[in-house]
């Protein structure tokens, strides 16, 4: 099987070829967002865009354009809780989406006594663990298979900064050899920045570090990557000019 990924163009409801649906053995088949599965086995496009099908994560995706976040299973998403009810939070995702549910049991070692108490306003890095059309997303901050936060749960100090969408997935996938083109954050890292970030699927990324001046050198340093769509070459001219200012 190719072992690189490919893509290719599809509207909503185009039949997929089923020569090029990934069969890792080894692995279940990961949809992402834009694709709708019909059992027993059709997979069809919801949205326009370019089929993403990358057979080494055994995994197929459309990438389209949208301000408008709609959330997917398993998406990571910054989020903000907008109040408390009885037995769980909501949590505002989107100005599209703004009544996630966060269950106050669903994060690392929670109990009834135990549990965080989150005030209105506190933000939160989850996953999304349901997402349907017709109802609302379902959050949480803990591993459902290891009962761990794993870099889940309240997010505190920094700052989060808005991105868009097809840049806050390519975050995500920085580390895949398709995403050669983004170096961003590695060419920050080089230049002796102390940093950490999470990125939000619904475009949001936090930025944390003791300085509050690499804070702000790092969100300008994504924000300007993202709407400029800056090159790799373009990316080092940016972070060597960042650098110069901040000194």
């Amino acid at each position: 099987m190719e072992t690189q990924s490919q893509s290719f163009v599809v509207l909503p409801g185009d039949a997929i070829d089923p020569s090029i649906i990934p069969t890792t053995k080894t692995k279940p088949l990961r949809l992402g967002p834009g694709l709708r599965h019909i059992p027993p086995s059709e997979i069809v496009p919801t949205v326009s865009g370019k089929l993403i099908v990358d057979p080494r994560k055994n995994s197929m995706w459309v990438e389209y354009n949208s301000h408008r976040y709609i959330p997917s299973q398993n998406d990571l998403i910054i989020g903000q809780i907008a109040r408390n009810a009885a037995d769980f939070y909501y949590v505002n995702i989107s100005p599209y989406n703004s009544n996630a549910t966060l269950p106050h049991l669903s994060f690392e070692s929670a109990t009834k006594k135990t549990r965080p108490q989150l005030a209105p306003g506190q933000l939160i890095y989850a996953r999304v663990t349901l997402a349907n059309k017709h109802m609302d997303a379902e959050l949480e901050c803990v591993s459902s298979t290891t009962g761990k936060a794993e870099g889940l749960g309240p997010i505190t100090g920094g700052m989060v900064f808005d991105i868009s969408l097809g840049f806050a997935r390519r975050l995500l996938m920085a580390k895949s050899k398709d995403e050669g083109g983004l170096q961003v954050l590695e060419l920050l890292g080089e230049e002796g920045l102390a940093f950490e970030t999470a990125v939000g699927r619904n475009g949001k990324v936090w930025v944390g570090s003791d300085s509050p001046k690499i804070v702000i050198i790092v969100g300008r340093a994504l924000k300007e990557t993202d709407e400029g769509d800056l090159g790799v070459d373009a990316q080092k001219k940016l972070v060597k000019r960042l650098m110069r200012d901040m000194r």
